[in-house]
């Protein structure tokens, strides 16, 4: 335990910001997981809907330098091949 006071802020100020970036990272993580369920169930429409979510909870997250921004890219990249690969052969 810290035993000054200006540790003991930060303690509380860093377990505040950990719970911001808990709940953001849940977005972006729930949004690419359901939007991959959706593939593999062949369901495009369902796909791009969740891949769009995913992408701006992405977008959001490297804003905010929770990921950073060539992880988000990698990210969004490789789930639109998915959702481009089932896309195309319907």
């Amino acid at each position: 335990m810290p035993i000054k006071k200006s540790a003991k802020k930060y303690m509380r100020v860093t377990e505040r910001k950990t719970e911001i970036n808990k709940k953001i990272k849940g977005l972006f993580r729930s949004a690419i997981k359901k939007a991959s369920e959706a593939i593999t169930k062949n369901d495009t429409q369902t796909a791009q809907e969740w891949a769009k979510k995913a992408f701006q909870a992405l977008d959001k997250a490297a804003k905010k330098d929770i990921i950073s921004k060539n992880t988000a890219a990698r990210k969004k990249s490789r789930l639109n091949k998915k959702v481009k690969a089932i896309a195309t052969k319907k």
